[in-house]
């Protein structure tokens, strides 16, 4: 057996099943365990999905937001341990792969456009109560 099929069977183990479909320019929640001493709690960074990079275990997103008059940029692991659950809070109509000319926007200018009817498959798929 090949070295790089036994990595990939390693690392398949720890993928988690989880996670949902979202693209860039989709708006998340990501739940963070931030671990204090002895105390474990749940941070949530909501932002605008900017870049997705890599595959299998080291996928990464990168999410910004602008608060309190600062642009923040965080780049998460998507199958980290330290992840309890990603949220989509709604999905975005964009052209590019990477949309780093959000950056040091505020306002309307970092605006994307939603996209109508993305969870339209989902909505379906649900069982009527």
């Amino acid at each position: 057996m090949k070295q790089c099929q036994i990595i990939q069977e390693l690392e398949a183990q720890h993928l988690k099943s989880d996670v949902p479909q979202f693209n860039v320019g989709d708006t998340i929640s990501v739940h963070q365990r931030i671990i204090e001493g002895e105390k474990e709690r749940i941070q949530i960074f909501t932002g605008t999905v900017i870049a997705r990079r890599g595959a299998g275990l080291s996928e990464t997103v990168a999410l910004y937001r602008f608060s309190y008059g600062a642009g923040i940029e965080r780049v998460f692991l998507i199958h980290s341990p330290k992840i309890a659950k990603i949220e989509v809070m709604k999905t975005g109509k964009v052209r590019k792969a990477k949309l780093y000319y959000l950056r040091g926007t505020s306002g309307k200018a970092s605006k994307i456009q939603e996209h109508i009817g993305a969870n339209k498959e989902a909505v379906e798929a649900a069982p009527a109560t």
